[in-house]
């Protein structure tokens, strides 16, 4: 999944990629079956900066997950109940939840004319989960058997995927393509929830013409990658200094041909410029809006304006390892987490568009249990300077809060810093970040010490995906640093159960643990707020915060 940047929360998630033109093919290319051409009126939508290139395996924000969603499909979706259901795939299939048998449907193709295969597959899982290449979702192939030989413990026991020692294996010894529709994989253990898992980003395919020999991806295929979905790229996209991701409607889709010719994914690091051009006419689609704007644009926008429901959960976070001494002491987080007035917030500052976080699990998925964090996701001022005070808070000089400037976030952090500021009676230093890109790549080298936001929305729905990656030993967004083996165990043994409503009550013993260390302090679950120009229409927004371009049309 998906971490998020903004006032939207991957996600997921939810939330990729193939070679360039050069290379035999690529996405701009003007074969047959393509789209109108570049000359066609875009669509255009707002997003952040995608943290990295355009490859699947190594998009673990919303940004690059909106983009790679036009692009790319994989073997399952989800329907209205956040129910998987089949796409690529044929069938998905088990006697025992450990070993599955996937079959493919035909008629599925690349950009660039080839078939989509169950070599595709293998050979995209394989660059993924193998360690050296530091993809962003290795970590959820961590189920498949030869994970570890590909992810060799470092020389200190640390668990995860590690760059020190060397790997002894290549591919994974569970996964293999038995013919061109069929793919056998084999887990560490029962799994019943895997098929759900399959509909995320890290799971997409890659095609052929994006790999060099020996498995190696080709160095600018992230930049204009060939995928299997609706739209294709009309031209090679530049992270960091391009401002827009153009692509073009791919006829060849089998499932039939996208409402519009073409998308542009316009670039922003501040909403209320993307907002101000949303008004203007001069960008078409917001899926999430500036939290001060969101009462005017219910009169502005009317019916083009989007309220809904949305799978995201936001949280303040601590390094509990490397962070500053109050990061590190559960008691102070605790304290923290007591001191935020968070029913003040979501009413205030978003308009009451967002509800009070009272769990690590969204109310959207199974396992949701309202009040689950009890006491200390409970605004008592009192009570907060009380355990600030005895756990030696008197001794904590300053809280640095960070936060990146490109969501939306300015306001509702300046009310946590003032309900700190106020109730511990501490210095409080609010830090905002450009780009969000620059603070998940400053969290992932352990640089920030103090305090940070961030949020999550489902990859797939599943109470275990707001855990797993979030607080699992070696999880793909555990910036905070937790690691404990009974909470490991017990997702275990939800994986292992014959189903996932069996599985629910060790994933919640499992979510307990992580809400006693407070190490990400529940704020608030999302709502979407967005909307759209008068030059489109069918405009639609799914719990994973996803756009359904394929369906949106011009008005």
């Amino acid at each position: 999944m998906r971490v998020t940047r903004g006032v939207r929360i991957t996600a997921g998630a939810a939330l990729l990629a193939l070679a360039v033109a050069a290379c035999g093919g690529g996405g701009g290319s003007d074969n047959s079956g393509s789209g109108s051409g570049s000359a066609a009126q875009p669509v255009r939508i707002e997003i952040a900066e995608p943290q990295n290139d355009l490859i699947p395996g190594n998009t673990g924000e919303t940004s690059g997950a909106e983009v790679l969603n036009a692009l790319f499909i994989g073997l399952v979706d989800y329907d209205d109940q956040k129910k998987p259901v089949n796409r690529i795939a044929e069938s998905i299939d088990s006697t025992d939840q450990t070993t599955w048998t996937i079959k493919l449907k035909d008629g599925y193709t690349w950009h660039d004319g080839t078939p989509v295969t169950a070599q595709n597959f293998v050979d995209s899982w394989n660059y993924t989960a193998y360690g050296p290449n530091q993809q962003q979702s290795n970590y959820f192939f961590s189920v498949f058997k030869g994970y570890d030989a590909m992810n060799p413990q470092d020389p200190d026991g640390e668990e995860g995927p590690k760059k020190a020692a060397e790997p002894t294996a290549t591919t994974l010894s569970g996964l293999k393509a038995v013919d061109d529709k069929t793919i056998s994989v084999e887990l560490t253990h029962p799994y019943s929830g895997f098929p759900t898992m399959l509909g995320y980003t890290a799971f997409y395919p890659l095609p052929k013409a994006a790999f060099e020999s020996e498995g190696k991806l080709k160095a600018d295929y992230g930049s204009n990658p060939i995928g299997d979905g609706p739209f294709k790229m009309s031209k090679p996209y530049k992270r960091g200094t391009d401002q827009t991701v153009e692509m073009v409607r791919f006829d060849g889709f089998k499932e039939g041909k996208a409402k519009v010719d073409a998308l542009q994914y316009k670039i922003y690091t501040d909403l209320n410029t993307a907002y101000n051009d949303l008004r203007a006419g001069n960008l078409d689609i917001m899926d999430q809006l500036p939290p001060e704007q969101i009462g005017g644009a219910k009169a502005e926008f009317g019916d083009r304006y989007i309220e809904q429901p949305s799978s995201g959960i936001g949280w303040l976070g601590f390094n509990i390892k490397s962070g500053d001494a109050y990061a590190k002491s559960r008691e102070l987080r605790t304290a923290i987490s007591m001191s935020i007035d968070r029913a003040t917030i979501t009413d205030k500052v978003f308009s009451g568009t967002r509800v009070p976080a009272d769990d690590n699990i969204s109310p959207v998925v199974a396992g949701y249990r309202k009040g689950a964090c009890g006491e200390a996701c409970t605004f008592d001022p009192a009570k907060a300077k009380s355990l600030w005070d005895s756990n030696g808070g008197k001794d904590v000089k300053s809280i640095d809060l960070s936060y990146n400037a490109d969501g939306a976030h300015k306001e509702w952090m300046e009310a946590v810093a003032n309900n700190i500021r106020t109730n511990l009676q501490v210095e409080v230093s609010v830090k905002p970040y450009e780009k969000f890109a620059d603070i998940l790549n400053d969290l992932g080298d352990g640089k920030v010490k103090g305090a940070f936001r961030m949020a999550w929305i489902m990859d797939y729905p599943s109470p275990e995906n707001y855990l797993r990656p979030i607080f699992g030993t070696g999880g793909s967004s555990n910036y905070v640093q937790y690691s404990n083996k009974e909470f490991d165990e017990l997702l275990n043994k939800g994986d292992s159960a014959a189903s996932l409503d069996e599985g629910v009550k060790f994933y919640q013993q499992a979510d307990d643990l992580a809400l006693k260390e407070m190490a990400y302090v529940p704020i608030y679950f999302y709502t979407t707020n967005g909307a759209f120009s008068s030059n489109v229409k069918n405009v639609k927004i799914d719990p994973f915060e996803r756009i359904d371009v394929f369906n949106v049309e011009r008005a």
